[in-house]
């Protein structure tokens, strides 16, 4: 699994300089971060995938030219979630800004329920 290791060690700072629980889990071909039994956001390759919400997205599409763009994961946009581009966070206020969106979001986010292990 390759995801930028600079930016994990970016996005650790800012969760531990905020007091936040995490779990960075290595999943769907990069780093998922989990705060509160809910995906939150992630790193897949060199971008971050933030998860906002879909009441949150319309505001938020505007920063495409920043480097922000839908999720397309299957191919198809997934509403309140973002792809965002090295330099949509090249600037450190950049980068919290978008973690500070996912973490607002988080509280109102649902928990994916865990599958049973069939024996």
């Amino acid at each position: 699994m390759a995801y930028d290791e600079y930016l994990e060690e970016r996005v650790n700072n800012v969760l531990n300089e905020r007091h936040v629980q995490f779990d960075a889990r290595k999943m769907m071909g990069g780093l998922i971060y989990v705060v509160d039994e809910k995906m939150c956001f992630g790193i897949v390759k060199d971008e971050l995938m933030v998860r906002v919400g879909i009441d949150a997205y319309p505001e938020l599409i505007e920063r495409e030219r920043e480097g922000a763009r839908s999720m397309d994961f299957t191919k198809r946009p997934m509403n309140g979630f973002f792809y965002v581009a090295p330099e949509g966070f090249d600037f450190e206020s950049d980068l919290e800004f978008w973690i500070q969106k996912a973490l607002d979001f988080n509280p109102f986010a649902v928990a994916t329920k865990s599958k049973k292990k069939k024996k």
